[in-house]
């Protein structure tokens, strides 16, 4: 199977990547094959949907947050995000995702 490069813009911070630059802002620009990007699709659906399940759980006042399971599942597709950022980025992306704590995990 023959895998093409492409560039994918990729925020964090608005849950959301793009093949082509648009006029969100985006945190990184990655350069890898197409097929693997799609990983980002599947993550921050995933997240979008924990985030919704914790907007309905801060109605339940006797369950802490911090006591809530879905916190760590946000955390775990950050980190695989943050992974495949640090595989597919250029040096100064892999060190800016080094000095994060999710990356010594």
């Amino acid at each position: 199977m023959v895998s093409i490069e492409t560039n994918v813009y990729v925020s964090v911070a608005n849950n959301s990547f793009s093949y082509v630059p648009l006029s969100a802002p985006c945190e990184f620009k990655l350069s890898m094959p197409a097929e693997k990007a799609r990983v980002f699709e599947q993550l921050f659906g995933q997240i979008d949907s924990i985030e919704f399940q914790n907007m309905v759980r801060a109605h339940l006042p006797y369950l802490p947050y911090h006591m809530d399971e879905t916190n760590h599942e946000i955390d775990y597709r950050l980190m695989k995000i943050y992974a495949l950022i640090h595989e597919f980025g250029d040096e100064h992306t892999k060190k800016f995702v080094e000095q994060l704590p999710y990356f010594n995990n």
